[in-house]
């Protein structure tokens, strides 16, 4: 069975992620910082009929946990197809940037950016063991640079400045880990899931949470033909 491993899953857009990786009949494994609460999101999957899930402790921001998590996995698997990159944070709002506290920036960045590439390279050996490994590194609208740039742009207004930024460098994490990669059987791309309705914005978003984890799934089971270094959204390829 093919096996994937989701960070932020216990709930939002990483629970929905989730779930639908476990129908498509992936063993699922969710990253969760507060292990009861992954519990808690195993035990809601299961009493949906899947036994295809386990929860392992994960906090992104900490190099100790990820590595223990990481052993923890190696136990459970021996390879891992799907890495999923989902913990974020917004961060305390607003940020404007003449003013955004430094250490708001950093916080932000440890989780959004940092946090991802770590995990990423402490679990990439388990990666290498699988046939056709896949990373995705959930991004967001406000990381493109091009968009921000364009005054018709819907979201023009919302200048985030702790959080855009650290999406903007996963993206460009991304394309440098693709080209490393682009003579494996690796695909890594960044998957914009869209302005999905979760507590991440106060159940603002547009988008019901079924569809915005349907485009995470959808890149993250690319064939081998599927394109890799991308930045995708529901829409197809999203502008840098």
């Amino acid at each position: 069975m093919k096996s994937a491993f989701v960070t932020g899953a216990n709930k939002g857009i990483g629970f929905e992620t989730a779930k639908q990786l476990t129908e498509l009949g992936y063993f699922v494994y969710i990253g969760s910082r507060d292990k009861a609460k992954g519990i808690e999101a195993i035990e809601k999957l299961k009493a949906l009929g899947f036994s295809n899930v386990d929860c392992i402790e994960l906090d992104v921001t900490d190099i100790n946990s990820i590595k223990s998590a990481r052993q923890e996995l190696e136990v459970k698997t021996q390879h891992l197809d799907i890495l999923i990159n989902n913990a974020g944070i917004r961060g305390e709002v607003p940020q404007p940037a003449s003013k955004v506290p430094i250490e708001r920036l950093r916080l932000v960045f440890e989780t959004n950016f940092f946090g991802a590439v770590q995990t990423t390279q402490v679990f990439m050996d388990l990666l290498k063991k699988a046939d056709q490994p896949r990373i995705v590194n959930v991004t967001s609208d406000l990381a493109s640079l091009t968009n921000h740039s364009d005054p018709t742009w819907k979201f023009y207004p919302f200048k985030s400045s702790a959080y855009s930024p650290s999406k903007t460098a996963l993206n460009a994490y991304t394309v440098m880990l693709a080209f490393e990669l682009k003579d494996t059987s690796f695909k890594v791309n960044c998957v914009n899931p869209g302005h999905t309705a979760t507590d991440f914005n106060n159940y603002k978003g547009e988008k019901p949470i079924e569809q915005g984890a349907s485009v995470i799934v959808k890149y993250a089971t690319l064939d081998k033909d599927g394109a890799t270094g991308k930045f995708f959204s529901e829409e197809g390829e999203t502008a840098w």
